[in-house]
């Protein structure tokens, strides 16, 4: 009875989140506006914060975890080293642009604040980084994925994916208390190996698996097949303690230059809507109403300061790598949230002492209303440059 009564009450939360995200999607395709706000929605609606279908703010972390792994997985099968490495250039340049401003204007506010130096990296460091869920998706649905901008935007995405490895090795350095040289060793194993992976895919042609063959006209292992190596490469990133979400993501890397891409890519295609709309789900019950009506005027501020920065630097970048001005404004409209390996650096730093509660929530709101906020600011931008 205690089972079905279990049962049950997961049923319900299934039925509510289903028939919530069906409602709100019905009103945001008439308006031309993406998913993924719907998802976000029924996160906040359905959360700790909102009705309590989900009661737990752990929970939700959970969850967001798992949703962050899959997620980046599936970013990473969409990505083309080859095509990185034509543009590496430009995407070096705009990322380092984009994280020295960061940091600089971070700066500037904790002088006045009296902030520590390391409160003043992380923070940076935390707003630098864009949306790789949220930007790949946009340009899809935009259909310049395959444009100069569009390739452009996306280098800038997978360099600041990479670069979350040295940021969160900074970070354990810059950390409160003692820190373990067998910890400082493994993030450093750990990085270089995952580093070496990348360079490695970029020398090899076409990569193959184990089994590849026998798996070519199985549909039902090849999903399995596909998870394990998305879950091996997130362990291995874990066991050296950096983000399981960025081995999932170098998994996806090994996916799509691999002669298997295409049926993986096609197999798992079904099961991408629900898996990814996981991690927008964690997003939206990640917001504290109660927190964000208390303190809307801070949070207002960071938010619009957030996007007005991330929109310049990125712009000015993006025009200095030979866009046209229309098309510069539109990228750096694009990356102008804050991304989802920023709830790790966020998360670091919090356990690390280098941020308080208070700071702690108020970065993981800030976060969150930019990436929920990102595709009408997207939007309005195209609309306003008339492109």
């Amino acid at each position: 009875m205690v089972l079905l009564n279990a049962i049950n009450g997961e049923l319900n939360i299934l039925l509510a989140v289903s028939g919530l995200i069906l409602l709100l999607g019905l009103v945001l395709k008439k308006i031309n506006q993406p998913y993924i706000i719907a998802y976000i929605l029924t996160g906040i609606i359905l959360g700790p914060f909102g009705f309590k279908l989900v009661t737990q703010v752990e929970t939700a972390q959970v969850i967001g975890e798992f949703g962050l792994v899959i997620l980046m997985f599936f970013i990473g099968m969409e990505i083309s080293l080859k095509d990185f490495l034509k543009n590496w250039r430009i995407a070096v340049f705009g990322t380092s642009l984009q994280v020295i401003f960061s940091i600089l204007i971070v700066f500037v506010l904790g002088y006045y604040l009296g902030w520590s130096f390391r409160r003043v990296m992380l923070l940076g460091f935390v707003i630098s980084i864009s949306s790789s869920a949220v930007v790949m998706k946009l340009l899809e649905d935009g259909g310049i994925a395959k444009t100069k901008i569009g390739q452009n935007v996306i280098s800038i995405l997978l360099t600041q994916d990479i670069a979350i490895v040295p940021m969160i090795i900074i970070m354990s350095f810059l950390g409160g208390g003692e820190i373990g040289l067998h910890q400082i060793t493994l993030q450093l194993l750990g990085g270089t190996l995952t580093v070496g992976l990348i360079l490695f895919l970029l020398k090899k042609d076409v990569i193959k698996f184990p089994f590849e063959k026998s798996l070519v006209h199985d549909h039902e292992l090849q999903v399995f097949g596909g998870l394990i190596i998305c879950f091996s490469l997130a362990l291995f990133t874990s066991f050296f303690e950096l983000s399981a979400g960025l081995g999932a993501f170098v998994a996806g890397l090994f996916v799509h230059s691999s002669s298997s891409t295409k049926w993986l890519h096609d197999t798992l295609h079904p099961f991408r809507v629900i898996l990814i709309s996981i991690f927008f789900l964690s997003v939206g019950m990640l917001i504290d109403l109660d927190f964000l009506v208390k303190n809307w005027r801070v949070i207002s501020l960071l938010v619009f300061g957030v996007f007005l920065s991330n929109q310049g630097i990125n712009t000015v970048s993006l025009r200095l790598l030979g866009n046209k001005w229309k098309q510069s404004i539109y990228g750096g409209a694009l990356l102008a949230q804050i991304g989802e390996f920023s709830f790790v650096l966020s998360s670091l730093g919090y356990h690390s002492d280098m941020i308080s509660l208070y700071s702690y929530q108020l970065t993981i709101i800030v976060i969150s209303i930019t990436i929920f906020i990102s595709p009408i600011w997207a939007l309005m931008t195209k609309k306003v440059l008339r492109i």
